[in-house]
């Protein structure tokens, strides 16, 4: 398996097929050249951690093996940077990993995980440099929350209700400079829900790819519960890393790099215009760039935890804006 000082090396393609841009490979190095046939990018394959593909493209079997050779995902992405498909590398027959996540029956996890997402939230509100009292007053009230989480001994409707409850202080906090509605996840009512999901489905990709890393059933959570063609455990395991999307989110707002008139509202969906694809991708990305390495660790360690079988309260957390 990938060792830390592996995985820093590397680093995240991103082919922009929409724009013209065609991959190809040459003495084992990935090329992305532009529409006129110019190179864009050329990088060894040794560090490549993830290939994602925005729009359609024909990808040729040498590629497809190249990615299972050098170990990276080939990540399919639509037009809305929802990912579709990953094909190329993965971790399989890892049985002994996979017979304790079906065994596992437990909400000890679950409780952690909620309670390091909303620790991460409050602290989110604190880095403002000028809170006014509603980002005040919720940091304040989500320290509670986070303690309720940890030690909540219902069902899990209950700690999702919890969850929940923290989550609508957060964001009407952390958007408190704007004409913020409330988070609406998939119905892109606005501009910057629509930025939210593309945001949350770069970590999404990331966090999916790292979990590929162990050979876990990314379909078996331990928060969110099976559902037919979720990858649960990809949902529960980027949840105390999302806060960094909402702050770069707000960040981008304030510096003008996310704007409504970036968008077109089709049927009342705010949808990215594909002329802003790159800008986007590269300032939501940058943040989760710079923490990878810290993202890594938190995945290895949630691998070592599990397997090791130990208590809950040996659960990773990661603290974000240490």
């Amino acid at each position: 398996m990938m060792s830390r000082e592996d995985y820093i090396h590397k680093q995240s393609v991103f082919v922009f097929a929409l724009d013209g841009e065609r991959i190809s490979l040459s003495n084992d190095n990935l090329i992305v050249t532009s529409p006129s046939g110019n190179t864009k990018m050329k990088t060894s394959c040794y560090r490549i951690s993830s290939l994602s593909i925005i729009g359609s493209m024909t990808i040729t079997t040498p590629m497809i093996k190249a990615a299972s050779r050098f170990g990276f995902p080939i990540v399919l992405m639509g037009s809305n940077f929802h990912a579709y498909d990953t094909i190329g590398y993965r971790v399989e027959g890892n049985t002994a990993l996979r017979r304790l996540q079906y065994e596992y029956d437990s909400m000890d996890i679950a409780r952690v995980i909620v309670s390091n997402k909303i620790m991460n939230q409050a602290a989110t509100l604190r880095r403002q440099t000028e809170r006014d009292r509603v980002a005040t007053e919720a940091a304040e009230r989500l320290d509670k929350f986070q303690q309720d989480a940890l030690s909540w001994d219902g069902d899990i409707s209950g700690l999702m209700g919890i969850e929940g409850t923290a989550s609508r202080l957060y964001f009407k906090g952390n958007f408190n400079t704007t004409n913020w509605n409330g988070r609406k996840p998939k119905i892109k009512p606005d501009y910057i829900n629509s930025t939210l999901d593309i945001g949350y489905t770069l970590l999404f990709n990331m966090i999916d790819s790292m979990l590929n890393l162990y050979g876990f059933d990314t379909y078996v959570g331990v928060y969110h519960r099976e559902f037919y063609m979720r990858k649960s455990l990809t949902c529960d395991l980027m949840e105390p890393f999302r806060p960094v999307i909402d702050w770069t989110v707000r960040k981008a707002i304030n510096l003008g790099q996310c704007k409504p008139d970036h968008f077109n509202v089709v049927n009342g969906r705010f949808l990215l215009d594909i002329r802003h694809n790159k800008d986007y991708v590269s300032f939501l990305m940058k943040p989760l760039i710079d923490m990878r390495e810290d993202i890594f660790v938190y995945i290895q360690s949630y691998y070592r935890f599990f397997m090791g079988r130990k208590t809950y309260s040996e659960c990773p957390v990661y603290r974000m804006w240490k």
